[in-house]
């Protein structure tokens, strides 16, 4: 059972997303919250497998409360997924950047809600499809490259974890990478696995923010 926590400062999207993700067979609402500051204390008391957290909330914002349960130097880190109206929004960018492992936009179908809650519990990370490249490529141009090592990403990736980065980037499931590297799916997961730390990410989704920031890959035109 996968257990979530949701934070909205609009009565009615809390209402509608516990009565969502309620009635879901693998999925339970373990507690509620208006407010950023509560959203923060029931985290940190229920442990909860994933917080939706909306990004404008009265006490903390949702980029707020969001680096405090998963961003750098948590030790034990709450994964984020963020639901949000705004598209291409500063606040989208903030939310990435504190570690969130994705977001969202809240007129999502409610079949997509429910599996972007959990693909983040399962460490996949998610974004709204409709966004991805805006978003992007938009990340890529507002921030700095970050700082990885000296010798850049190919002096923290081994050949074929370089090759599954690009692949991930483009939106490949595990199942799909093994496909093009013909090799075992167990194979793609252990790569994974042994990438996020090496990049200091814990989601695919923040490694192919990542990849796009350190030039692995480029950002599509279109």
């Amino acid at each position: 059972m996968i257990r979530v926590l949701i934070a909205d400062d609009q009565s009615l999207v809390r209402e509608g997303l516990s009565a969502l993700l309620g009635a879901e067979d693998d999925l339970e609402v373990v507690g509620t919250a208006a407010d950023g500051v509560t959203a923060l204390a029931l985290a940190r008391e229920l442990r909860p497998d994933v917080a939706c957290l909306d990004i404008r909330m009265p006490g903390m914002n949702g980029i707020e409360v969001t680096r405090l349960l998963c961003g750098p130097g948590v030790e034990h880190p709450t994964p984020v997924l963020v639901l949000t109206t705004f598209d291409l929004d500063d606040y989208v960018f903030g939310a990435l950047e504190a570690g969130a492992s994705g977001f969202l936009l809240k007129d999502a179908e409610p079949a997509t809600i429910a599996q972007a809650v959990r693909q983040v519990a399962a460490g996949h990370g998610t974004i709204d499809q409709s966004l991805t490249r805006r978003v992007l490529r938009e990340f890529v141009q507002r921030r700095q490259l970050q700082p990885v090592s000296v010798q850049g990403a190919d002096g923290v990736l081994t050949a074929r974890e370089r090759d599954i980065l690009q692949l991930l980037a483009q939106g490949m499931s595990n199942e799909d990478i093994a496909a093009e590297l013909v090799v075992e799916v167990s194979t793609v997961k252990s790569h994974l696995a042994r990438m996020l730390p090496k990049l200091g990410v814990r989601s695919r989704l923040q490694a192919v923010v990542w990849a796009y920031q350190n030039g692995v890959v480029a950002v599509p035109d279109r």
